[in-house]
């Protein structure tokens, strides 16, 4: 019986041992995994909770999970220490992350442009880019893509990056709250919080990053924003879970060309709509055109993207970066098969 023992304690510490180097599994033995993204009630990152909704996942075959943090920083954070497989955050953090020594890849585009906008409190007298030295900025926290941009705009406009403040103030009701108590007098940030914002009376647009027009006029080119990016390492030891997920994404990008938005609107959380539905619906509407129909990464875009970070980062060398190394169609143009 001792002998029996000892063989059943040994067979058990192999079975856990064993368990250690699997990776988790979700419902129904299917691959599990977890997403969290900048900002859920952004239209910026409508696909992800869309294509959750519409059960796209469950038909790709994968369990995923996914998280709702404030900023796109701090989902990056989460993902490159492990807690999370992926980031739902723009292309713009797999050049700056490259670096800095960091190696994560973008394995579907989502939106063609930012989709975001620099509002200017109707207070602040600010008429021009010039006019943004010296003035607090808001964005969504430090280190953010909102704070890149806002980077750009200062330099754009002739100063540099220190020559304003950011001021992290999330988005929604903490940024107008922060606009209408004089906290900021500028803020980049996306619907529906910029309707919200003119609506109310508050600030008006001084730079339109919502269309491709406006975005080329802002920014010199094509910029690639949401996406879903991921440690090069994790991509290449999970690429069937990542195909996957892939092929549930490209489903939802295919909808959204095909879809009214009143349609898509009442697929969502009733909460998304801020008490406003209208005001959604029409951010909603105009927001269209920014949704990538392939998934593919614009050939154009990651050329822009450097030149935009590097104008304003001096610790950026543009001749060190493997712009190859920040993205990958490989799965997209898999799940388009």
């Amino acid at each position: 019986m001792k002998r029996l023992g000892v063989h059943i304690i040994v067979l058990l510490g192999s079975i856990a041992l064993i368990a250690g180097f699997i990776r988790p599994t979700g419902a129904q033995g299917l691959p599990k995994v977890s997403i969290m993204v900048g900002g859920l009630e952004k239209i910026i990152y409508l696909p992800y909770m869309l294509t959750q909704r519409l059960g796209y996942f469950a038909q790709a075959g994968v369990d995923v999970t996914l998280y709702d943090e404030a900023s796109g920083q701090s989902a990056e954070d989460e993902m490159l220490a492990g807690r999370v497989d992926g980031t739902g955050g723009f292309y713009d953090h797999s050049i700056d992350l490259q670096s800095k020594g960091k190696i994560v890849e973008a394995v579907v585009i989502m939106n063609r442009v930012p989709g975001e906008a620099l509002m200017v409190s109707n207070s602040s007298g600010i008429n021009s880019l010039a006019g943004l030295r010296g003035k607090r900025i808001g964005v969504t926290s430090f280190g953010s893509s909102t704070n890149f941009l806002a980077s750009f705009l200062v330099t754009k406009g002739g100063g540099s990056q220190g020559e304003y403040t950011p001021v992290p103030v999330g988005a929604g009701n903490t940024l107008i709250a922060a606009m209408q108590q004089n906290r900021i007098e500028a803020a980049v940030t996306t619907d529906p919080t910029v309707s919200r914002l003119i609506k109310m009376g508050i600030a008006h647009v001084l730079v339109e990053m919502r269309t491709a027009a406006g975005t080329r006029g802002a920014l010199g080119g094509t910029y690639p924003a949401t996406s879903l990016y991921m440690r090069a390492d994790y991509v290449n030891s999970h690429k069937d879970a990542v195909q996957r997920v892939v092929n549930a994404f490209v489903k939802t990008l295919k909808y959204l060309q095909a879809t009214k938005p009143e349609t898509i609107a009442a697929q969502l959380p009733e909460d998304y709509y801020v008490g406003d539905k209208p005001l959604y619906l029409a951010a909603l509407a105009s927001s269209m055109n920014m949704f990538n129909p392939t998934g593919l990464m614009p050939p154009d875009g990651p050329p822009t993207v450097l030149r935009v970070l590097a104008s304003f980062n001096k610790e950026l060398d543009p001749t060190k970066i493997d712009l190859s190394k920040t993205y990958t169609d490989e799965f997209v143009q898999a799940a388009s098969k």
